[in-house]
């Protein structure tokens, strides 16, 4: 079905800027969702460039370990501050937590997201602890995000990959559950190259991409 064929009060976006329009599926839930495309142009020049070392924010980073992806932007990220990447960000240094998550630099992250009282900080802890993986540690901080804002616009993005991926087994809960999707990732990296680990790996992306829009971007203006 084209985009012109959906009627424009049935199309969701996903609000944040910097997506851009794709294709359009139907993800099963009685409308049609507006694929959005990450783009890391909306940020600063700096980020924008940090981002393509290893692919421009598309990456689909390990669901478990793995080391840091770009020793570039390793020395790029140390040489720079929160505040000179993200000077407009609604929450500058939870945004470099989650760009060094990004690149899998697990330490990083979490010397920076464990300094970080607020909402976002414990969302990136809890990534990151999934990662390790130590889903134990990861659920403590989940407990501590509470309703996050993009859990709505994920909760979407999870339901038409999961669409895509009919073979995966997952069905997921009717909200967005970050438990479930801890257990999900347990059991897809036992399950090398099978559709429930490209499912997990997608939304994990997108799960990245639109916590990472959210710290970076500025706050909407009154």
């Amino acid at each position: 079905m084209t985009d012109s064929a959906v009627p424009s009060l049935m199309r969701v976006c996903f609000g944040a800027p910097c997506f851009q329009t794709a294709d359009v599926l139907s993800a099963g839930i009685g409308h049609y969702l507006i694929i959005m495309s990450f783009d890391p142009t909306r940020f600063t020049n700096e980020v924008a460039s940090i981002l393509a070392l290893d692919g421009n924010g598309e990456r689909l980073m390990p669901l478990a370990g793995g080391s840091c992806s770009s020793a570039e932007a390793r020395k790029r990220l140390q040489a720079a501050g929160a505040r000179k990447l993200f000077p407009e960000a609604r929450a500058p240094e939870a945004a470099l937590a989650g760009l060094w998550l990004y690149f899998s630099c697990l330490d990083e992250c979490h010397n920076i997201a464990q300094q970080i009282g607020s909402a976002e900080g414990s969302f990136w802890h809890g990534i990151m602890h999934r990662q390790e993986p130590d889903a134990g540690n990861a659920g403590y901080w989940f407990r501590r995000v509470g309703q996050h804002p993009i859990f709505t616009d994920l909760h979407a993005r999870a339901l038409e990959i999961v669409t895509r991926f009919p073979r995966s087994g997952i069905r997921l809960a009717s909200e967005w559950d970050a438990y479930q999707f801890i257990d999900i990732c347990e059991r897809a990296r036992r399950q090398a190259a099978s559709a429930l680990e490209q499912a997990a790996l997608e939304i994990q992306r997108a799960e990245w991409q639109l916590l990472f829009d959210y710290c970076a971007r500025p706050l909407p203006q009154a």
